[in-house]
């Protein structure tokens, strides 16, 4: 048997990816309920957390790693960098699922994604970000937007923090509901975080970029 014809074999459908695709192509985002089941969800949330609470975190800053600025003015979360080479048994679990996307996305649509950037987020009450794109002057890699929120259930819409995508013709905002995904396309829908309200809004938050 051929390689090839292994490979055509081995591959099967998955149709919560098809959806996602499908989605990607008709509306330019996705929004999946449960992407992460309750306890794996439950173990990224208490992780996030202790690290948090270690004061691991720093203030974000607009602009990317090789031009950072912070205005508060602009957004207010706090945010600690994931390196994947070093993940450890929880982290794990949240990218063996990303990868699993990553590959599929790249054998069905041809995307070419070559490597994945994420890092928790802290968003504490009263913090926002204000309306923006993915994408920098001086780097257009990054594809697909990726935010995996990991709040405790509920979460009301008193609470704010809901993401704002705006959509042709209409804005849509996105509760952040526990386990739920959001991925849209870094280079063409604006987006903002609305002020949250209560409580600290948490998600591991990242970008699937080409070369």
């Amino acid at each position: 048997m051929s390689q090839e014809l292994f490979e055509q074999l081995e591959f099967q459908e998955n149709p919560l990816f098809e959806t996602i695709i499908d989605d990607l192509l008709e509306q330019q985002y996705s929004i999946v309920d449960a992407f992460f089941t309750a306890s794996e969800t439950t173990q990224l949330r208490e992780h996030l957390l202790a690290k948090f609470e270690a004061e691991r975190f720093k203030k974000s800053a607009i602009g990317n790693r090789t031009n950072e600025e912070i205005d508060k003015k602009v957004r207010g979360d706090y945010i600690l960098w994931i390196d994947e080479s070093r993940a450890d048994r929880v982290e794990q679990l949240f990218f063996q699922k990303i990868n699993a996307l990553v590959d599929y996305l790249n054998r069905t649509c041809f995307l070419g994604i070559l490597q994945k950037e994420f890092h928790y987020t802290v968003y504490p009450e009263g913090t926002f970000y204000k309306r923006h794109l993915d994408t920098f002057q001086n780097d257009d890699r990054r594809k697909l937007s990726v935010v995996c929120y990991l709040n405790e259930d509920p979460w009301p819409s008193e609470n704010g923090g809901q993401l704002r995508m705006y959509v042709p013709d209409e804005e849509k905002d996105i509760l952040p509901l526990s386990g739920r995904i959001v991925i849209f396309e870094s280079q063409v829908l604006e987006h903002e975080v609305m002020e949250v309200k209560a409580s600290e809004r948490l998600s591991i938050t990242g970008w699937l970029k080409t070369r």
